[in-house]
């Protein structure tokens, strides 16, 4: 490896086995600003978007935001923008180099560049990966208006901090300037996001002024979609081996499997790529794709996160490759299946073969700790969504419980069993201030029930405490071989 970075000027040198783009990046004209660029946003949109721009398409190009740290514009600002997407199976590797992002903007050191891009003319979407509890919700769903940052963007609209703040004050300037909204695609893990976050910006808009709620409400749209990637987080051997097959360095590449899925509601008033062309599937309701997502993806991936932690894996394909556990996701499946709507042609055999397929990968080498992150903002809808339509419909939901108990052992066993900071959660101080070890089962699971809001309101919120509760003693006592004994799961 030499001392050059990646960058527009060495791009051409690069081995024959790399992909890079074929266009002229000083012709793309940014038509995107993204607010969240980490690694999944660079393995998933940025690539689709990629594609378009290869295609002549080159309206699109992407102004990326991150809204908190510099990390990634200081990666990626000496290479143009420019970043290799590793794509991995279990059999082999390619390297594409993706140009669409042509600029990146960090929020807290320059929010008016930020508001500067947001207001452009020529910015037509705004695109979302801030992962779920940048929304802000409080437990009941709504805007957690008492949050320091709302407060903050409240008083200070022209130095926001949160997207919320962003996104209104720009709306807001181009609405006195005569230029018409952007659309608002959210890509994070929230039902039913695209609604989710109108009803969440509306609401903040609102402590700003009814005119510019009004407005929101009325003429911005917000379609919801689904993503689809496994992006394990980039170690230093990759960064060593990227760099080395490039003969460039490259600061931060980004790894990811075979399998991309994209679902997007057709809804863009100011203009859209032709998406389509490149595998995106464009629908008139996101919902019941959005669901199987969450609830046989993403649940799965909590069950394999907190389970494989509490039985010694590293890694999701170590932990998959667990007779025990993958015994275990197969009853967690047939649990989630039957909450799905029957007639929306969803094919949940196809989807979850390949889902097996997808986490036996050895070469990703996703790490459950990395999966395990904020629980508390995720179990709602992956896992605690499901158990109430199974308790309605009055059938057990014994095996997506274990995934909630799971969860608070896990918490519980940082700092013994498992490192201290192994994994984190907004709600960790609360959780801590209990000292939910000292508690029996069913004190810790209901105080954990009321901080996370979990089943607020729900008629089976009490049953599922007490399946968790019983599944949380198990665990407590005989670990994770008893929890699964209890389900009638014989470990080997």
């Amino acid at each position: 490896m030499t001392d050059r970075r990646l960058s527009n000027s060495t791009r051409q040198a690069l081995p024959a086995s790399v992909a890079v783009p074929g266009y002229d990046r000083d012709s793309v004209v940014p038509g995107i600003v993204h607010l969240g660029v980490g690694a999944f946003h660079r393995a998933h949109q940025a690539a689709y978007v990629d594609d378009c721009l290869a295609a002549g398409e080159t309206d699109w190009g992407i102004v990326g935001v991150s809204l908190r740290s510099a990390d990634t514009r200081d990666a990626l600002a000496p290479q143009d923008g420019l970043y290799t997407l590793a794509v991995r199976s279990s059999e082999s590797e390619s390297l594409r180099v993706v140009g669409s992002i042509l600029s990146m903007l960090v929020g807290p050191e320059d929010p008016g560049a930020v508001l500067a891009a947001l207001t452009d003319p020529r910015t037509s979407i705004v695109t979302l990966t801030i992962t779920e509890k940048a929304y802000l919700r409080a437990a009941g769903g709504g805007l957690d208006t008492a949050h320091p940052d709302i407060v903050h963007d409240l008083a200070n609209p022209q130095m926001p901090r949160t997207a919320h703040g962003f996104l209104a004050e720009s709306l807001s300037r181009r609405r006195a300037a005569g230029i018409r909204p952007f659309t608002v695609l959210c890509c994070d893990n929230l039902p039913a996001n695209g609604a989710t976050l109108h009803r969440l910006l509306v609401e903040f808009a609102a402590l700003r002024g009814t005119d510019l709620a009004r407005h929101i409400a009325d003429e911005v749209a917000f379609p919801s979609s689904m993503v689809d990637r496994i992006v394990p987080a980039t170690t230093h051997a990759d960064r060593a081996r990227i760099s080395g097959q490039l003969g460039v360095e490259d600061a931060w590449p980004v790894m990811t499997e075979p399998f991309c899925q994209w679902v997007v509601e057709d809804d863009f008033p100011a203009g859209r790529p032709d998406w389509e062309k490149f595998g995106v599937t464009m629908v008139g309701d996101v919902g019941p794709f959005e669901d199987m997502k969450l609830r046989l993806l993403n649940g799965s991936h909590s069950a394999i996160a907190y389970l494989g932690l509490l039985s010694g894996h590293e890694t999701v394909d170590r932990a998959f490759a667990d007779p025990a556990l993958r015994q275990f996701v197969d009853g967690l499946w047939a649990e989630a299946i039957t909450t799905l709507p029957k007639d929306a042609g969803l094919d949940t055999a196809d989807y979850t073969a390949q889902l097996a397929k997808r986490y036996s990968n050895t070469a990703l080498a996703h790490r459950t700790a990395q999966i395990a992150n904020d629980g508390s903002q995720k179990l709602p809808q992956r896992i605690v969504a499901s158990a109430m339509e199974r308790m309605s419909a009055g059938a057990p939901p014994a095996h997506l419980m274990l995934v909630v108990a799971a969860w608070i052992a896990a918490c519980e066993a940082r700092g013994e069993a498992l490192p201290e900071n192994h994994f984190t959660d907004p709600l960790d101080t609360s959780v801590a201030a209990l000292d939910t070890r000292h508690l029996s089962a069913d004190e810790a699971v209901a105080a954990v029930f009321d901080l996370a809001g979990f089943a607020k309101g729900g008629a089976e919120r009490l049953t599922l405490i007490d399946l968790a509760a019983a599944h949380l003693e198990r665990l407590r006592q005989g670990g994770v071989a008893a929890a699964f004994t209890a389900l009638g799961i014989v470990s080997k």
